[in-house]
């Protein structure tokens, strides 16, 4: 069997349950959207996990990574448990207090002044999150497929049972529909439903994990945390310049968009929600970065590993193409995932999937600094992308309104792929196959542009339209599989 029909095996594992369990998660999308009516509601609660997305990565500091690294090379593997454990439980409950004491200033300063109970809801929930992350990580380094999907769905139909739950009585318009069992309907609290449930799933998964984290226990082994953290530490920049790309627009259109507070959370709703229908790319490097992380590093000592990684790069860029073109050739019925009210927004789907399609070959692009323990040069590659994020977002928001935000997107991982190839290529040359990779961008763009510019103009039936779009994919996916895909996956001799 090919190394690739390898990979994909461990994606299948473990990528697509997380696929599976965030799908789940787009049924919150059209209950939320209906519900939470207001656009400027739905804006403040994008904004407030924007905040949550960054504190991540601050509470993590690359432990994950590190963990990964260590743990697979390392003979005591439960040492190396216990010490990024006790390293973790430390920092996150030192963290959790210092934001529920000041959660006061905290609301005020991100704008939210009458939401500090948000605040220590949010503190709660990504201090239960990070405890979890480790124990995660042991379960796919272990080979335990079952155990982490069952968990992993436990969380998630908890957050959506207790959102269809909290927001059902809206939805029918009827508040007293669970009076019965005490739960009064208030549509002033549409906000903290979102977040408790959020927490009530945070709690749950910590349970759960609870028995086999105090069976190994907790241990202070100063060699194992001083290699951690050496290894780990400058990931946070790295994991923060990837969080700027990733959720920098919603806080930079709140604070750069014009208008009053309560018209620019409106923009900002519509701009959350359409996102929602992009991150099914996202789904799709989320899964292959859970598959690639381990195959990586059980790969990098063979004699053929980078012209592995090349082969990895060109199939995975061709078939986060064809997302691309299933999205945006189908957005009109993509579209009807969030409520009516959001759609407006719709035409910048197409750019943000572009903007993951350049985040998905910067992950393949990383493998270099994982490998040669270069991930002090990484934070520089991840913090000339943030700024870069940053500054075009700036640039572009009196120009374009909230599509700034995806283009800044756009700009910021385009850098970062550029950096992270070229000093790749002197630390760990790899032969990537760039010209194919920018044939099938060009073609996978061609594609839609004629679409949306000539054909779907042109095409009034409805039913004829949906069959040409299918037969421009189909094309794009033929003309890509004679050409590399079928070599690719031939079996190794």
């Amino acid at each position: 069997m090919s190394k690739l029909k390898n990979l994909a095996g461990q994606t299948a594992l473990y990528g697509l349950s997380t696929i599976l369990v965030r799908l789940i998660n787009y049924v919150l999308a059209p209950i939320q959207t209906r519900v939470i009516t207001e656009q400027s509601e739905f804006g403040i609660v994008s904004v407030i996990y924007a905040y949550i997305a960054f504190l991540n990565v601050i509470f993590m500091y690359g432990m994950e990574t590190a963990y990964f690294r260590y743990a697979s090379e390392s003979e005591n593997k439960d040492q190396v448990f216990k010490t990024s454990n006790t390293l973790l439980f430390a920092s996150t409950t030192l963290l959790v207090s210092l934001i529920i004491i000041f959660s006061s200033s905290i609301a005020s300063l991100i704008g939210y002044p009458n939401h500090t109970y948000v605040v220590i809801i949010f503190a709660m929930i990504i201090g239960f999150d990070t405890l979890v992350n480790i124990p995660f990580a042991k379960l796919r380094l272990d080979k335990q497929p079952l155990k982490y999907i069952l968990i992993k769905l436990c969380n998630v139909l908890t957050n959506v049972g207790l959102n269809l739950f909290f927001l059902a009585p809206g939805y029918y318009k009827n508040p007293e529909m669970f009076a019965s069992i005490g739960f009064h309907y208030d549509a002033s609290l549409l906000v903290y439903y979102v977040f408790i449930a959020n927490l009530a799933a945070s709690i749950i998964t910590f349970a759960l994990f609870m028995p086999s984290i105090f069976r190994v226990g907790f241990e202070w082994n100063k060699k194992i945390a001083n290699t951690l953290w050496t290894y780990g530490s400058p990931l946070i920049i790295v994991g923060l310049a990837g969080i700027v790309n990733e959720v920098i627009d919603r806080v930079m259109l709140k604070k750069y968009l014009s208008g009053t507070d309560k018209e620019v959370d409106y923009k900002i709703g519509i701009y959350s929600a359409c996102y929602k229908i992009a991150i099914l790319m996202n789904l799709c490097v989320q899964a292959f970065k859970m598959g690639a992380e381990p195959f990586f590093f059980n790969q990098a000592k063979k004699e053929d590993a980078k012209q592995t990684n090349a082969d990895v790069m060109l199939v995975f860029s061709i078939f986060m193409l064809a997302m691309f073109l299933v999205i945006s050739l189908f957005l009109k019925y993509f579209g009807q995932i969030i409520g009516e009210n959001y759609r407006s927004g719709l035409y910048i789907v197409p750019y943000l999937c572009i903007a993951y399609y350049l985040l998905g070959v910067f992950y393949n692009l990383s493998t270099w600094y994982k490998l040669t323990d270069k991930t002090k040069l990484a934070g520089y590659v991840s913090i000339v992308g943030a700024v870069s994020t940053i500054v075009s977002t700036y640039l572009l928001i009196p120009h374009f309104d909230i599509l700034a935000g995806a283009l800044g997107t756009i700009v910021g991982y385009g850098v970062m792929c550029l950096l992270s190839y070229f000093m790749g290529q002197k630390y760990y040359l790899v032969p990537y196959k760039i010209s194919k990779m920018i044939f099938y961008l060009v073609f996978a763009l061609a594609i839609y542009f004629v679409s949306t510019n000539f054909i779907s103009l042109y095409v009034e039936n409805e039913i004829l339209l949906i069959t040409i779009n299918v037969l421009l994919i189909l094309i794009y996916i033929v003309v890509a599989y004679f050409i590399d895909i079928k070599n690719k996956l031939k079996p190794a001799i």
